[in-house]
């Protein structure tokens, strides 16, 4: 039998308010490792795995109970709560995946391994510093073109595997409404690593990381019940992973691995949610561009405390939602802190990345 990459290195993080039927379609895949299903909505409602599959599940009142006051960080009745279980995780490596997202098809018609592309990812380097116009010189068949420096052949450490979808594309609420019958047919066969300096669109549904990188910045914000805005949860964490990237040294990739996005979600709901996004993002996104983290922030965790005081400073002015955001992000890291104290080996993990 063929082995099992990461096998005893990485948990799979489900957010889910349903029966986790579509796992069947991912048991080739899937069934070697260790499932962290986080339960949305009503905890008394039972949730049905498939068997054969090894899996922790947490509903709320497993959260309340884990965190005690912190977990008022975690969102409620949004696909957010997902990030509860990278708190929880003891792996190094997390996929995450939605309930809606099927195995895809390559152009050959061979069903498309995701993990495995995304661990292929995260263990090859990043070259952020300077574009390979063959993309990544890292998969077999590429390499350095011409005129690459030498000294930057070496890459950096890749925290973050950003995954793509066929069929349903991940738009906004406006262009779902234009375009409601558009579907993604387009299979490119690449992957990128995002320079230095740029900010992208992070989508949560098919999304890999090394934990002891990035994990503590993957926090998918203050979402869903209760709040003013919705679906901006991976959007929040993409930006704020960036900028810490981009400050310590770190890649991240775009491109494949491929899953099949199964079902369009209603536009007229996603507008709801995403109303005051639409309008706050072109504040938001000028405050990522711009921000500057001091040479003292050298890990993550203080990276991330140091961004939630210039949320508070800065975005407080927009909405008061963004104060209570930047209070949610440093109980966050307190959380994160007490469940996932810091070892020797992680400090230098961080020391060596920011190096």
């Amino acid at each position: 039998m063929a082995t099992v990459p990461l096998k005893d290195e990485l948990d799979i993080v489900i957010p889910t308010i349903r029966n986790l039927d579509f796992l069947e379609m991912w048991r080739p895949f899937f069934e070697q490792y260790h499932l962290i299903i986080v339960q949305d909505g009503d905890p008394s409602k039972t949730i049905k795995v498939p068997d054969g599959f090894d899996y922790d599940l947490y509903n709320r009142n497993d959260i309340n109970k884990i965190l005690g006051p912190r977990a008022s960080c975690i969102s409620f009745k949004d696909s957010a709560c997902r990030c509860f279980g990278y708190m929880v995780s003891k792996k190094k490596y997390i996929f995450t995946i939605d309930d809606d997202c099927f195995v895809a098809k390559d152009p050959s018609g061979k069903d498309i391994n995701a993990l495995e592309q995304h661990i292929k990812n995260l263990l090859c380097p990043s070259t952020p510093y300077f574009f390979n116009t063959l993309y990544d010189p890292f998969r077999d068949g590429a390499d350095f073109v011409r005129g690459y420096p030498f000294s930057l052949r070496e890459g950096v450490s890749t925290a973050v595997s950003h995954g793509l979808w066929l069929n349903i594309p991940d738009y906004d609420a406006p262009t779902q409404l234009v375009k409601p019958l558009e579907r993604n047919t387009r299979y490119v066969d690449t992957v990128l690593t995002i320079p230095k300096g740029t900010l992208f669109p992070m989508c949560g549904m098919n999304l890999a990381f090394d934990r002891d990188l990035i994990g503590p910045a993957m926090y998918f914000g203050l979402m869903g019940d209760g709040q003013p805005i919705g679906r901006y949860d991976d959007m929040w964490a993409g930006w704020c992973c960036k900028v810490i990237c981009d400050h310590l040294g770190l890649g991240i990739k775009t491109g494949l691995p491929y899953i099949y996005h199964s079902k369009a979600s209603n536009p007229f709901v996603n507008l709801k949610k995403e109303y005051n996004g639409i309008f706050w993002q072109e504040e938001i996104i000028p405050f990522f561009q711009q921000m500057n983290l001091s040479k003292e922030s050298t890990t993550v965790q203080k990276c991330y405390v140091e961004m939630a005081k210039q949320v508070n400073e800065k975005l407080g002015k927009i909405d008061p939602y963004f104060v209570k955001l930047s209070d949610a992000m440093i109980t966050w890291i307190e959380a994160w802190d007490e469940l996932n104290p810091p070892t020797k080996d992680s400090d230098k993990a961080t020391n060596a990345a920011s190096k």
